[in-house]
């Protein structure tokens, strides 16, 4: 990945983000323009990417030698990208390192992203907004700011590599709607308390981070927020299916059933219950979600089954019309990995590792 460096004060970060673009297995090459290298010192960023900071095109025509035809680079990463920088690849000018690194991979045809960093009131500018409509018109990926204080921030790391690992997947899920439930459920029991399970969630993050670094436009219903999908908030059962149903409504190809749906909910009592004393709670079944969008929506779906004992009813939803169903046991609902059969009519096949891991195992054997 080239990673081109403009003179926004959010040049400043770029350290960090080509540590981060590195610990994700890219081998990364700076090019900076004069006003960057005014900010962050070339040496700082020859220490992060371990190969020498490009500051000027020279003989060895750099531009070329990464984006050109048949060029070592699979992605021009500009980032921060100036409202400068930003008008003149928008109008063909080339007079920086940065903009003829933009040039030569505009002609190729390869992936581009670009990360603006500007003033606010910059970034409202008519023309800037308009450039910006330009480079997107070209297929170029702007990952948008993070607008507070006053200026249009530069995004968060996570969410820049993020796009950077989109770019260069070949997006083979591009134009697929893709739902994923996430989490767990929390039934109330009174005013304070309720009743819920041990899923944190991650398994649900991962399969929505992978979908969209696979290029799907990716929803989540879930309790909390994860960067670069569209986060649809709900706690309980009941919040998750009209969630569910909601966005099942408006179109959905592939469905991943990932959260712990509560299965029953206690009877509900007002106020809080008095402690010391025993107690009885009536607990009522639920209906199943995965069941009713089956039924009404017929997408693609991806469900998941707690417990190896359960493989005879995995089998049976199979046999329903489910694509796969991942079956794991306890010990992995809560933990950062662990071990997952993921089932499908052609086999089994056995994962172990990171839920990272285990999510491009699943999107794999989807695709």
């Amino acid at each position: 990945m080239v990673l081109a460096v403009t003179g926004s004060i959010a040049a400043v970060e770029t350290v960090k983000l080509a540590h981060a673009l590195r610990r994700r297995g890219a081998t990364v090459q700076a090019v900076m323009t004069a006003a960057a290298a005014g900010i962050v010192h070339p040496d700082a960023l020859t220490y992060a990417t371990g190969r020498p900071a490009i500051t000027r095109i020279t003989g060895l025509v750099e531009h070329v030698l990464y984006c050109g035809e048949g060029g070592a680079a699979d992605l021009l990463l500009i980032a921060p990208c100036t409202a400068n920088t930003i008008g003149k690849i928008a109008s063909g000018i080339d007079d920086t390192p940065v903009t003829t690194f933009a040039t030569t991979a505009l002609g190729r045809g390869m992936p581009v992203v670009v990360v603006p960093a500007m003033h606010e009131s910059m970034y409202r500018h008519p023309r800037v907004a308009e450039n910006l409509r330009r480079l997107r018109s070209w297929g170029i990926d702007i990952v948008d700011p993070k607008v507070e204080e006053g200026k249009a921030k530069i995004a968060d790391t996570d969410v820049i590599v993020l796009h950077a690992e989109r770019a260069v997947s070949g997006r083979p899920l591009l134009g697929k709607r893709v739902l994923v439930t996430s989490g767990a459920c929390a039934e109330p029991l009174d005013d304070v308390r309720v009743l819920t399970t041990r899923s944190t969630g991650r398994m649900g993050q991962a399969l929505a981070l992978e979908a969209f670094r696979l290029g799907a436009d990716v929803t989540v219903v879930h309790s909390g927020t994860f960067p670069c999908v569209r986060n649809i908030p709900a706690t309980s059962a009941a919040d998750m299916r009209s969630a569910v149903l909601a966005v099942c409504r408006e179109g959905v190809d592939i469905y991943a059933s990932a959260a712990a749906i509560s299965d029953y909910a206690p009877e509900r009592r007002e106020g809080k219950i008095p402690s010391g004393s025993p107690l009885t709670v009536r607990l009522d079944p639920l209906p199943k979600v995965i069941d009713e969008v089956m039924a009404a929506f017929h997408p693609v779906t991806v469900a998941f089954k707690l417990g190896w004992h359960e493989e005879e009813r995995a089998r049976a939803m199979l046999e329903s019309g489910v694509r796969m169903v991942v079956v794991n046991a306890p010990p992995a609902m809560g933990a950062a990995e662990g071990s997952f059969r993921i089932m499908t009519a052609g086999g089994v096949t056995t994962v172990t590792g990171s839920k990272e891991e285990v999510a491009a195992a699943i999107w794999a054997g989807l695709l």
